[in-house]
């Protein structure tokens, strides 16, 4: 969507940050741009705000590119790189692929941010902090997203493959995944509550609404009215049936009354051991805040290895 006339300008400056950033990374802190970019928080808050006002499903849909992006070799901004002939990217990946969404708002407030302070804020850090904006838009909490991350030159399409949990994922290889990224049980279960807002395709809960006993029957019923047995598999449904637009605590409430969208969903409360957490999340929106807080903050300090190529991207949709 954006395209950087003035790249050449300053292409010396963005090669020497390159080399700069892959040194190490640096810790992270909310002031990090306080002073080389003052304005960056208001600008991203303005532009998410016009974004979920337009639609308020972007709010998930850039919690949820946040999510990916971390999950897959550290909160880099690679799942933001197009395909090119040299570049195989992770956009295409399956859990990606006609389903990962919201790129053009991050190039939107990337061009308004490139314009109040040029190559000083990675697009892994504008991510960041829409996806905080979009919680909170959706009537969710707010908090200081620690910042100073750098751009990967590069993306892994294999390991967006196999390291983002699927809608059929059982409790145990949920607890594994994000164990394999040092986040707890408490904090995949928290991080899970991001379903309470946002959007799945019938193809991927159809076995659960036509085949899986631990579902409410009129829930199912209602899913099946969007959802055929064949066909319509990009037909969407709300994760959370209640309030589909609004971050709070229903998507426990529903999972304790059987009506988890996901397979995945449900698993949270099934008879293991993330029951008793679930129904303190369904009986106490607070607790469940500031758990997902601390979680989100937790997964955002998902960094590369001290190896990776990175830069400050002036197109975040391509290394510079």
């Amino acid at each position: 969507m954006a395209v950087f006339v003035c790249r050449s300008a300053f292409l010396g400056f963005a090669v020497l940050l390159s080399v700069l950033a892959g040194s190490a990374n640096a810790q992270l802190s909310p002031s990090f741009y306080s002073k080389s970019c003052p304005k960056l928080a208001g600008i991203v808050r303005s532009g998410m705000a016009s974004a979920v006002q337009k639609e308020k499903r972007m709010g998930a849909s850039i919690l949820r590119l946040f999510f990916h992006d971390c999950f897959v070799n550290g909160c880099d901004g690679s799942i933001l790189l197009d395909d090119t002939s040299s570049l195989t990217g992770e956009k295409n990946a399956g859990p990606n692929k006609n389903s990962a969404r919201g790129f053009e708002v991050i190039d939107a407030i990337k061009t308004q941010v490139e314009a109040s302070c040029k190559a000083t804020v990675s697009c892994a850090d504008i991510l960041a902090l829409a996806a905080r904006d979009g919680v909170n838009l959706l009537g969710g909490p707010t908090w200081n997203v620690p910042l100073g991350r750098k751009d990967s030159r590069t993306a892994s399409q294999s390991a967006a493959n196999s390291n983002l949990p699927g809608p059929t994922s059982s409790l145990a290889t949920l607890i594994s995944m994000f164990g394999n990224k040092n986040l707890s049980p408490q904090d995949m279960t928290a991080l899970s509550g991001a379903h309470t807002v946002g959007r799945s395709q019938c193809q991927f809960f159809r076995t659960r609404i036509y085949n899986e006993r631990n579902v409410n029957a009129s829930f199912a019923a209602l899913r099946k009215q969007t959802c055929p047995l064949s066909g319509g598999d990009g037909n969407l449904a709300p994760f959370d049936v209640h309030t589909a637009d609004g971050f709070d605590n229903a998507y426990y409430q529903n999972l304790v009354a059987r009506r988890g969208l996901l397979h995945s969903d449900q698993e949270l409360f099934n008879g293991g051991s993330q029951d008793a957490l679930v129904r303190t999340y369904s009986n106490t929106p607070t607790r469940f805040s500031t758990d997902f807080v601390t979680a989100m903050v937790k997964m955002g300090n998902l960094l590369p290895s001290s190896g990776t190529r990175t830069e400050i991207r002036i197109n975040c949709r391509k290394p510079n």
